[in-house]
C-alpha cells in the first residue's frame, strides 16, 4: 500500500528552509545540496553535503549527524534541495537505506516544484533490507 500524500500535506516550510540553505550556503563544488529535516519536537535542522571525489556524505547523511548533535534523534520529515535552483531532489539509494534504518517512519518530500508530494521511506525503498532485522539480539546471543 502506498502512503503518498498530496501537495497540501507537504511541509512547505521545510522545503523553503532547505532551499534557503542551498541558495546561501552551497558554494562551489564542495557543497551542492542542502537538506532540512523536521524533528519530532518541531525544530528544523539543516545541513549541506560534503562532496569529495571519494564519495563524501550526502546532505541527508550530514543532516542525521547534525540532528543528533542538536539532540534531535527522531526525524519526521526530510527534504533535499539542489544548489543553482535545481529544486527538490530525491534521495539516492544509499540515503534511502540509511534513512530507513535510522527512521523507519520518516516521510520524504520528493517531486518537481509543481508536483511536490510526501512519501514514506518504505515507499521509496520497497521490498527493502532492514538492517535492524538482521542484527543479533545481544540477550539471546549469550553462550
Amino acid at each position: 500500500m502506498t502512503t503518498q500524500t498530496d501537495d497540501h500535506d507537504v511541509d512547505h516550510e521545510l522545503v523553503e528552509a532547505a532551499a534557503h540553505v542551498a541558495r546561501t550556503r552551497c558554494r562551489g563544488d564542495h557543497h551542492t545540496m542542502a537538506a532540512a529535516g523536521r524533528a519530532r519536537d518541531g525544530r528544523i535542522i539543516t545541513a549541506v553535503n560534503a562532496y569529495h571525489f571519494t564519495g563524501g556524505p550526502c546532505a541527508e547523511l550530514v543532516l542525521i549527524g547534525a540532528a543528533a548533535a542538536q539532540g534531535a534523534y527522531e526525524l519526521e520529515t526530510i527534504v533535499a534541495v539542489g544548489d543553482r535552483d535545481r529544486g527538490v531532489v530525491s534521495p539516492c539509494g544509499r540515503c534511502r537505506q540509511v534513512l530507513l534504518d535510522y527512521f523507519p517512519a520518516v516521510r520524504v518530500i520528493v517531486g518537481a516544484a509543481d508536483g511536490l508530494r510526501t512519501m514514506s521511506i518504505t515507499d521509496l525503498l520497497p521490498a527493502s533490507y532492514v538492517w535492524a532485522d538482521h542484527q543479533l539480539d545481544t540477550d539471546a546471543a549469550q553462550f
